[in-house]
């Protein structure tokens, strides 16, 4: 029996048309994928970098007497308890309070060079406030050497009611008198954003952050001193990221 030729037409049409039909299929939910599962979340973590805090925010703290100290070099969106327990996951112990028995204790551990893992900080403000939170990790049993991280909590909220979190992140390499006034300080290293880097990376190691949005030409001061007359210099960029540990 011979085909029909209209027949034999129509076959490689009809699969023609199944083919397309298949190939748009593939790329409808391709396309799908790739905006629900990157595209979108990417422009929602970018969008919540945008934190209202930032508008005219301070981009260095200061001593009591209004002398300048730290310049700010990390930002971090999250709730207080969420802060803590990123810090503290990532090796940072919270500072004590500064107290007599503290500050007797770093004394003699200076002088004995014996370990103080949660000794205190000095003071700084923001907002004429001193910093909310401040954690440190020690380097080796000398407490005049130890990495540390001032921060302060924003009144501005996101729409997730998350505050931002303005930190001034340094290393502090010995103890002596500070070249403004007198008293003994801690003296830091002048590369401010080696601690700033050290810092993310910790937070990233543990998955603590994810997306980083750099705010360049945040500190438009380059270099300075701070409270204690330690020489500092900056490439004025600020790193602002949202806590994600435990989320």
């Amino acid at each position: 029996m011979t085909a029909n030729p209209i027949t034999l037409i129509r076959a490689p049409l009809r699969w023609r048309l199944v083919r397309l039909a298949l190939l748009f299929t593939g790329l409808t939910l391709v396309t799908w994928l790739v905006v629900a599962y990157l595209i979108l979340p990417a422009l929602w973590r970018r969008s919540a970098l945008h934190h209202p805090a930032l508008d005219g925010a301070p981009c260095i703290c200061h001593t009591k007497d209004g002398i300048p100290g730290d310049p700010l070099n990390v930002a971090l969106i999250a709730h207080e308890e969420e802060l803590a327990k990123a810090m503290l996951a990532a090796g940072w112990d919270a500072a004590d309070p500064i107290t007599l028995r503290t500050s007797l204790r770093i004394a003699g551990g200076t002088v004995l060079r014996r370990s103080y893992t949660d000794a205190p900080v000095s003071n700084l403000y923001l907002w004429n406030r001193k910093q909310d939170l401040a954690f440190e990790q020690p380097v080796g049993n000398d407490p005049r050497r130890r990495h540390h991280v001032r921060f302060w909590r924003s009144d501005q909220l996101d729409d997730q009611g998350r505050p931002l979190w303005f930190g001034g992140a340094t290393y502090d390499v010995c103890v002596g008198f500070s070249l403004r006034t007198g008293q003994i300080t801690h003296h830091i290293q002048a590369d401010v954003d080696a601690e700033r880097a050290k810092l993310l990376d910790d937070l990233q190691k543990i998955r603590a952050i994810a997306e980083i949005r750099w705010v360049d030409d945040f500190n438009s001061q380059r270099e300075g001193r701070n409270g204690g007359g330690d020489r500092y210099y900056t490439d004025g960029r600020l790193p602002v990221s949202l806590i994600t540990l435990g989320n």
